[in-house]
């Protein structure tokens, strides 16, 4: 058995060099950092932005649905809901279906401020794309991990 204090420090250059979880997760928070600056002028945050662009659809999606395409638990998004829901930006009705079920849904205050914000989202995403070698390989890449 090896002690604690025996790992090597070559070990952590090979994390450093090789772990794709925090390369993904320094390049998801340099990400999140230039699009809450993008989105701050809306009171939007890249989380609420994605929950919002989510909910712009036909009809409103199960809160598990919604978890599933935002790869996110169930509980965290029903915790960011709610500024969204204090703000008026998401309704959240009973599912017919299911009474102990919502279903959060987009208010016609939010489909305007996303109307206003997608046009800077799409600026700041041609800007980021403009300085990677081919972002559409990229993209495939990670669609294949998510």
């Amino acid at each position: 058995m090896s002690k604690s204090g025996d790992l090597p420090f070559s070990t952590t250059i090979e994390v450093r060099d090789r772990c794709l979880c925090l390369r993904v997760q320094r390049a998801a928070r340099r990400l999140a950092r230039r699009f809450d600056e993008a989105l701050r002028p809306f009171g939007l945050t890249h989380g609420q932005f994605s929950i919002l662009m989510a909910l712009n659809r036909p009809a409103p999606p199960t809160i598990g649905q919604l978890a599933d395409f935002l790869a996110m638990d169930r509980t965290t998004l029903t915790a960011n809901l709610k500024p969204l829901h204090r703000r008026e930006l998401v309704t959240l009705a009973v599912d017919k279906a299911d009474k102990r079920s919502r279903l959060p849904s987009l208010t016609d205050e939010a489909r305007a401020l996303l109307a206003e914000a997608a046009p800077i989202w799409r600026a700041t995403h041609d800007d980021l794309d403009a300085g990677l070698t081919d972002p559409a390989e990229l993209r495939e890449r990670l669609a294949e991990i998510a």
